[in-house]
């Protein structure tokens, strides 16, 4: 027998204005910075801001009730008692009211040498000399002035900046990483190549751990970090190639990986007729196995002599 809540219409928008930020963070939720917005760390296709949330991968959206409706499977009147009730007993507060409109996109200011971003990648994470060049000749990476973080730019078919993800070289405490206000979601990361190959990525630096681990005429192919897991900058790169013949989906080995690739799979299955094909790493990502097998190959001997 169903039990019938009834709810005021007051009570309803109480629900619905909840912050969910505050919410996540209270149910052990890990939320990651990308903007303005949070990032679910369990389902990174999924932002958050305010009481507001959107499934890039999926393409639908909406307020408090129906995330956790739709993501927790709570039935409508589970949702908003959770909401109003507060996790745990404890209140939650209101989402508060966007005041401001969102900032057009610019990139971070560029820094004078790129000394501490090349230690960085070349250092801690290896990745090959040769082809990180390759990346800062052709204006896709930089230093930014004041913070020293790498930039990585994603360019539109006339060659502008329409987007940026900031990574720290900090070598201590928790990564910093997001993606600069007013990116255009659909111009992330990417290597425009020859052929019809479009190799897919979560993050910058584990498509240039790919190349650095398979060099072998790695410019004949196309390569996208979604710096995420949706499929909106993948489908961006195979509309500018002649002829997509083959994706190759490389995203994380774990759990949030395996999903956004079936996800991904499947949306990209509807819109085009080409071999989907999944290459896994043997860690739980391509950066892991590149400074793994750095490690492997020349025991005994330091990172940075390795990298020398």
């Amino acid at each position: 027998m169903v039990t019938f809540v009834y709810f005021t219409e007051e009570q309803k928008r109480q629900a619905n204005d909840v912050d969910l930020e505050a919410y996540l963070l209270r149910r052990g939720e890990k939320l990651l910075p990308s903007g303005r917005e949070k990032r679910l760390a369990s389902d990174r296709s999924i932002t958050i801001r305010g009481n507001e949330w959107f499934d890039h991968e999926t393409q639908t959206g909406g307020h408090s009730v129906d995330f956790l409706r739709i993501h927790y499977q709570m039935s409508f009147p589970e949702a908003v008692q959770e909401l109003l009730g507060g996790h745990q007993g404890q209140m939650l507060p209101a989402a508060k009211k966007k005041d401001m409109p969102p900032k057009p996109f610019a990139r971070p200011p560029s820094n004078s040498n790129m000394r501490r971003a090349f230690a960085y990648l070349i250092r801690q994470r290896h990745i090959d000399r040769d082809v990180l060049i390759e990346f800062v000749r052709a204006k896709l990476i930089y230093e930014d002035a004041d913070h020293h973080n790498v930039v990585f730019v994603g360019r539109d078919e006339d060659g502008a900046a329409k987007h940026a993800h900031m990574r720290s070289t900090n070598s201590w405490g928790d990564p910093f990483r997001l993606n600069v206000e007013g990116c255009d979601p659909r111009y992330s990361f990417h290597y425009d190549g020859k052929d019809g190959r479009l190799y897919v990525f979560e993050a910058p630096i584990d498509l240039l751990s790919y190349i650095s681990l398979h060099p072998d005429r790695w410019q004949d192919h196309s390569y996208v970090a979604c710096c995420g897991t949706s499929a909106i900058p993948v489908i961006t790169c195979l509309d500018r190639i002649a002829r997509p013949e083959e994706v190759v989906l490389c995203l994380d080995n774990d759990e949030a990986g395996h999903k956004a690739s079936r996800r991904m799979e499947e949306q990209l299955t509807e819109k085009y007729s080409l071999t989907i094909q999944r290459e896994t790493s043997a860690h739980k990502d391509w950066n892991d196995d590149l400074c793994a097998m750095r490690q492997e190959r020349v025991p005994g001997m330091t990172m940075e002599a390795m990298n020398r």
